[in-house]
């Protein structure tokens, strides 16, 4: 239907410009819930391959998803228990260490304790102190202050709320994944309903196995940093390990962030021990080099296959849209889309 009216063609322009961005302010307001959402569908398409390795052993449908889910539920409990009393207790003995030293030295004399390890003319630590006292007295600035210690306190609050939904959709998901992708199947016109049940099984069984991949990669990064940091007589190892776990689950370079961390940590807690500075260091560097051409490309290179380069992409792409989240899903996400330019793209463009 041609619109020869300006008016009514004005009118049906703004409207549709007033509808985008209704639209726009209502995915912007779902942001939370979305990635909820897909961070859900994302575990739980890491753990359908145990699921499916159980009934491949003969376990029914129900009896594979409930293994699974005691086991997950299991280990994270586990893990709570085993790993919270030990950072509690080494948390609250360093609390105690530098109560102790604060009593024992005058404040004076910790600063210039603290300068002994920076050079005055890159950073002068009296200044700076200085500089902090002005600015907590301030009265103009307590007001910001309060409010920061309330919105973090807030966001504390909100990552908790989004963990235990995540939590679950998870295991929502988890249990409902063969109903979902049926019903997604039913939306797919029938002549090409199989090529696209057979490209999204493909997906998710990717996506699943970079999850089981990442996952065991952290694991030996906690372990063996537990180990070694214990060997070594590091301060708090449990901590660390955990630490070192933590960031080993973000791609490419959660490895590297997580023992620059550690490294600078001991520097801190061991102020007149060399030795464990260099042994911490010498550990990570080496182990990122046996991760790095051992055990990642062994272990990932089965999950998803796509270039380094797009590997680097993906992540920074990912990290910059959305965050440490978007950095986990970005690598299966562009294996997804490699998958698919190989199988749909490519065959259409050699039969044009």
């Amino acid at each position: 239907m041609k619109i020869q009216n300006p008016f009514r063609l004005g009118l049906l322009a703004g409207l549709g410009v007033l509808v985008a961005l209704l639209l726009g302010g209502a995915v912007a307001s779902l942001t939370s819930i979305i990635t909820y959402v897909g961070a859900a569908l994302f575990l739980s398409l890491g753990l359908d391959p145990l699921v499916t390795y159980l009934e491949k052993r003969g376990l029914p449908r129900w009896a594979a998803l409930l293994t699974t889910l005691v086991v997950v539920i299991g280990a994270f409990v586990g893990v709570v228990f085993a790993v919270v009393p030990t950072i509690v207790a080494q948390a609250s003995r360093l609390i105690a260490q530098i109560t102790d030293y604060l009593q024992s030295v005058s404040f004076g004399q910790f600063v210039a304790n603290v300068q002994t390890l920076v050079p005055v003319d890159v950073f002068d630590v009296q200044v700076a102190v200085d500089d902090g006292i002005a600015f907590i007295t301030d009265p103009g600035n307590i007001t910001a202050i309060t409010g920061g210690v309330l919105q973090a306190a807030v966001a504390i609050g909100n990552g908790i709320f989004g963990a235990i939904i995540v939590l679950i959709l998870t295991l929502y998901f988890t249990s409902s994944l063969n109903s979902l992708k049926r019903g997604l199947y039913q939306l797919v016109p029938a002549s090409k309903r199989a090529k696209f049940a057979d490209l999204t099984e493909q997906i998710s069984q990717s996506v699943g196995r970079f999850v089981v991949g990442q996952v065991t990669l952290a694991l030996c990064n906690g372990i063996l940093s537990f180990i070694y940091l214990s060997i070594i007589g590091a301060e708090l190892p449990a901590v660390f390990a955990f630490i070192a776990f933590l960031f080993s689950l973000v791609p490419l370079v959660g490895t590297i962030s997580g023992s620059v961390i550690i490294v600078l940590a001991q520097v801190l807690l061991l102020p007149d021990s060399q030795a464990t500075w260099f042994a911490a260091g010498i550990y990570y560097l080496i182990y990122m080099q046996v991760e790095a051409y051992l055990l990642s490309p062994n272990i990932m290179n089965r999950a998803v296959k796509i270039p380094g380069a797009v590997v680097v992409i993906a992540a920074l792409v990912g990290g910059t849209l959305l965050g440490v989240l978007g950095a986990l899903i970005a690598i299966p996400v562009a294996a997804s889309i490699l998958l698919i330019i190989k199988q749909v793209v490519i065959p259409r463009q050699n039969e044009l």
